[in-house]
C-alpha cells in the first residue's frame, strides 16, 4: 500500500481534502498495529461527535427536554450506530490491524469500528477545525436523525407510565415481585404492575427485576391505549 492511501481514502469516501495525511494515517491504525494509533484521536473526535450531534439535536428538536435530548443523543453515537456508518465508509477494509486482531476478524468488530470512526472525526477536526468536522458529521448523519423516532417513544415504559399518571394527578403505579424462578445465575421473575386508580393490572416476566416492571408497565400501557382509543376514559 503506498504512502498517500491514507489521503486517497480520505479524499474519495469521505469528500475531505486532507493537509496532515499522518493524523488520518493515524486514525485507521488500531493500537494492534505498530506506529503511531488511533486510541488519542478517539478521545478527542468521541468528544467533537457529541458536540456535533448535540447541536443539531439542540436545533431540530427546539421542544425536547434534556432527557429527551440526551435519549436521541444515544440513539445516534452508540457503538452500534458509529459501526454501521464505519461499515457503511468501508473503514474496516482499510484499517490497518496488528496479525492477531486480523486473525480474529477485528475489522468487523464494532468496538474497533466505532473507535476508528470517532477518530476520524477527530482527525478531521484537527486538520480542518470544527467547520470541517461539522460538515463531514452532518453529511453522514442527516438521515439518521431525520429518521429518529419522536423523543417521548424513547423514554422506557415505566417511565411513560409515570408521566401519564402524573399528568392526570393520578397516584403512581404499584409493583410487586410474585415470584422468583429459577438457579441464582439465571432466574426469571414475575413481577405485577398495578394503578389502582384505574383500575388497570398487568403482569410481566424477565431476567431481571427491571426488565420484568418494564414489561408489566408496557401492558398496562397497552390496555390505557386500548381504551384511549377507543374512546373511553
Amino acid at each position: 500500500m503506498s504512502a498517500d492511501w491514507p489521503a486517497r481514502w480520505v479524499r474519495s469516501t469521505l469528500g475531505y481534502e486532507p493537509r496532515d495525511v499522518g493524523l488520518f494515517a493515524a486514525a485507521l491504525t488500531h493500537r494492534s498495529a505498530s506506529g503511531e494509533n488511533n486510541e488519542r484521536l478517539e478521545f478527542l473526535g468521541d468528544a467533537v461527535l457529541n458536540l456535533v450531534i448535540a447541536e443539531h439535536l439542540y436545533r431540530t428538536f427546539p421542544d425536547a427536554s434534556e432527557g429527551d435530548l440526551s435519549r436521541l443523543r444515544a440513539r445516534i453515537v452508540s457503538r452500534e450506530p458509529l459501526a454501521e456508518v464505519a461499515a457503511t465508509l468501508g473503514i474496516g477494509d482499510v484499517l490497518q490491524l496488528g496479525s492477531g486482531e486480523l486473525k480474529t476478524g477485528g475489522f468487523r468488530r464494532q468496538s474497533i469500528l466505532a473507535d476508528a470512526f470517532e477518530a476520524l472525526c477527530g482527525a478531521v477536526f484537527l486538520d480542518g477545525g470544527l467547520d470541517a468536522a461539522r460538515r463531514m458529521i452532518h453529511s453522514l448523519f442527516e438521515g439518521r436523525i431525520a429518521n429518529l423516532p419522536a423523543p417521548a417513544a424513547l423514554k422506557d415504559p415505566k417511565t411513560r407510565l409515570q408521566e401519564h399518571l402524573q399528568a392526570r394527578g393520578l397516584a403512581l403505579p404499584l409493583y410487586r415481585v410474585d415470584s422468583i424462578e429459577g438457579e441464582p445465575h439465571a432466574q426469571t421473575f414475575s413481577v405485577t404492575c398495578e394503578v389502582p386508580a384505574l383500575g388497570r393490572c398487568a403482569q410481566g416476566r424477565g431476567s431481571s427485576r427491571r426488565r420484568a416492571e418494564q414489561e408489566a408497565a408496557a401492558r398496562v400501557l397497552q390496555e390505557i391505549d386500548g381504551t384511549t382509543d377507543e374512546g373511553r376514559p
